[in-house]
């Protein structure tokens, strides 16, 4: 049994490190030179903010055997082997991304690190466990055995692993983050190339009932904790935001810290429900603190990942406006029942109720109704997307060379498409996951940090699309012809995720986007683009309100694949520029705005793995009629608020 786990306990046990206890930063590097090519109008970086490796209990579990320090080489365009495992332990496919990142973040989960490397390592106390007896027969029962103690109300450690306090697994998990922390130093670019820049984080992972309230949690430098704050020391999020503030932001000096929600869409009406701390009392005093601080430590919200999309649903009671065809992009849910005002179970398994707030639109608008309650908007989020990797693979988002991202679950084409159904846990419901895309001043960490901060990102579904927007009241109507576009953007307004403050004339104001495709590479080009739509949001009577208006591009230009070959056909647009003035605003209205770019029609992951296969082999998940076998590509920007 040691030899099957030697290759992640060679690391835990010989990784190398100057790290010294109750040191904050872990190690001395060298200090980071200037960037080059830095650009006070900023420049695009697209990135992933949601990858796990090895030391992750629901990817080892599953035959990952890649390391953080592997996962930041792939990241910038080293290869990387996957499962199935060879007799030698050794992943037998291969996969190299066809452009590198400009950063990514390991996001581990804080949870589990010590049980982890005390279940895989013969020399530890807790090694002859019967819990750790039944992680090593890695299979279901193994992920279950662990991922249960994370949904129960008051979650425990494992005392036959870690002892009654916990004191067993701490040192361990210590060394683990520790080990972490020094592969993002060791992969970070400090030189003034500024070519890779190494995030540092990791996953808060809380499931109440089987719902997903899980967080990734990004540090702005190399200065942070010890130890990562799991559900294990604070069991909800307020207590996770509380800590972190007085651990990272007050405690620590130097040390900033954002936590950014994912999977809202499983949450089974949780993630942003206000009052689900402090429903019993309704006391406002608590809620405008909860808002106030919420504000404060989560930004940013994940709207794409490979467990589907988050921005919005049909079909669900909630914001007043008419159906959105385009928001039925990749969404994981079979018809649940609908949560209305009151919550559920069991969404991360795909039961359970859903609620029209499990997504980011409707989120959004919930932010101006709380707005107006409490004074503070606890949802003026900011807007990225990631992969959720679970195989140590940063951006693996290339439909045609999908290889999944949860180890032996889907490694072979089989597993992938998922001849008995389309799953729900793993199969081809799932998607490749999506990119955060970020407008930075250089690729370094405080540069990109303090934008995700002031919420200057995008987020795409793993296409690399380049999207700016700007809003202001005086911008020309020519501007999309002016060279001094993003100059006079910066000057004469605010860019995504910035505030409108209103203005003495009142006027609409004018917003101003621009998109560019991917280039894609020579064997395969990016996909043109189709539409630009703006999507509004306002706060009016006592009700939220939504509106999708096309302002560029042409949704009926008659795009299309042919399924045989993947090969587009029809026309589509290499750049799209307008400059829209909102016909029905209100200057007495809150309200919100963000872009949606979209591309023409591609094959999806799952058409290719059909295509490999040979006719009579075929799943019936290769029926067009069962699984979609195209997708629009897209990218959401952050918001735009106008606020009275």
């Amino acid at each position: 049994m040691f030899f099957r786990h030697l290759p992640l306990l060679t690391v835990m046990a010989f990784g190398c490190t100057t790290a010294t206890p109750g040191s904050p930063t872990f190690g001395e590097w060298p200090k980071k030179e200037p960037c080059a090519n830095r650009n006070a109008q900023r420049n695009v970086y697209y990135g992933d903010l949601h990858v796990h490796t090895a030391y992750s209990f629901d990817a080892y579990v599953f035959e990952t055997r890649n390391t953080p320090a592997d996962a930041y080489s792939f990241a910038k365009g080293g290869e990387v082997t996957l499962p199935p495992l060879g007799a030698d332990g050794v992943g037998t496919q291969r996969l190299r991304l066809s452009k590198p990142l400009d950063f990514a973040a390991v996001t581990d989960h804080g949870e589990f690190l010590g049980e982890v490397a005390v279940c895989l390592d013969p020399a530890s106390p807790g090694y002859s466990a019967a819990t750790c007896e039944g992680y090593r027969l890695q299979d279901d029962a193994s992920f279950a055995l662990f991922g249960y103690q994370l949904t129960l109300p008051d979650p425990k450690r494992f005392r036959d692993v870690c002892g009654q306090s916990g004191e067993g697994c701490y040192a361990y998990a210590d060394t683990v983050w520790r080990q972490s922390v020094e592969a993002a130093e060791a992969a970070y670019d400090r030189s003034e190339r500024c070519e890779f820049t190494a995030l540092i984080g990791y996953e808060y992972t809380a499931v109440p009932g089987v719902s997903n309230l899980h967080r990734n949690v990004i540090f702005r430098n190399a200065i942070v904790p010890e130890r990562p704050i799991s559900l294990f020391d604070r069991p909800t999020a307020q207590e996770m935001w509380a800590e972190l503030k007085r651990t990272c932001i007050e405690g620590l000096e130097g040390c900033d810290v954002l936590a950014i929600p994912h999977n809202s869409n499983l949450s089974n009406g949780k993630m942003f429900l206000v009052e689900f701390q402090s429903a019993a009392k309704n006391d406002l005093d608590t809620l405008r603190f909860e808002a106030e601080l919420r504000a404060e430590l989560e930004p940013l919200v994940e709207i794409f990942q490979h467990k589907g999309d988050s921005e919005c649903v049909n079909g669900y009671g909630g914001a007043l406006g008419a159906p959105d065809e385009a928001c039925n992009f990749e969404k994981l849910h079979a018809e649940n029942e609908d949560c209305g005002a009151a919550t559920g179970f069991n969404g991360m398994i795909g039961g359970g109720c859903l609620a029209r707030r499990d997504f980011v639109r409707t989120a959004l608008g919930e932010g101006l109704r709380q707005e107006e309650r409490l004074g503070i908007n606890p949802f003026q989020v900011g807007i990225v997307a990631s992969t959720d990797t679970h195989n140590g693979t940063p951006g693996a988002t290339e439909e045609y060379q999908y290889l999944g991202h949860a180890g032996n679950q889907e490694d072979l084409v089989e597993r992938r498409m998922n001849d008995s159904d389309v799953a729900i846990l793993y199969g081809a419901s799932r998607n490749p996951g999506g990119l955060a895309a970020i407008w930075a001043e250089e690729n370094s960490r405080e540069s990109l940090f303090d934008a995700m901060r002031r919420r200057e990102t995008f987020g795409t579904s793993g296409t690399r699309i380049a999207v700016r927007m700007f809003a202001g009241w005086d911008y020309p109507e020519d501007m999309c012809g002016d060279a001094e576009l993003v100059r006079k953007g910066y000057d004469g307004g605010v860019p995504m995720g910035g505030e409108l403050r209103p203005s003495k004339s009142m006027s609409a104001p004018r917003i101003v986007v621009w998109a560019t495709q991917d280039a894609g590479t020579e064997s395969y080009p990016g996909t043109p683009l189709q539409q630009i739509q703006i999507v509004k949001g306002w706060y009016a009577d006592d009700e939220i309100h939504e509106k999708v208006f096309t302002v560029a591009g042409d949704p009926n230009n008659g795009a299309d694949v042919d399924l045989n070959t993947c090969l587009p056909t029809g026309a589509g647009f290499a750049s799209l520029c307008e400059v829209w003035t909102d016909p029905e605003f209100d200057p007495a209205v809150p309200s919100f705005y963000y872009a949606r770019v979209l591309e023409n029609p591609s094959c999806r992951w799952s058409r290719y793995d059909c295509l490999r296969l040979a006719p009579e082999n075929r799943p019936k998940t290769c029926d067009p009629a069962v699984l979609a076998p195209t997708i629009q590509e897209r990218a959401w920007t952050s918001p735009i608020w106008f606020k009275p």
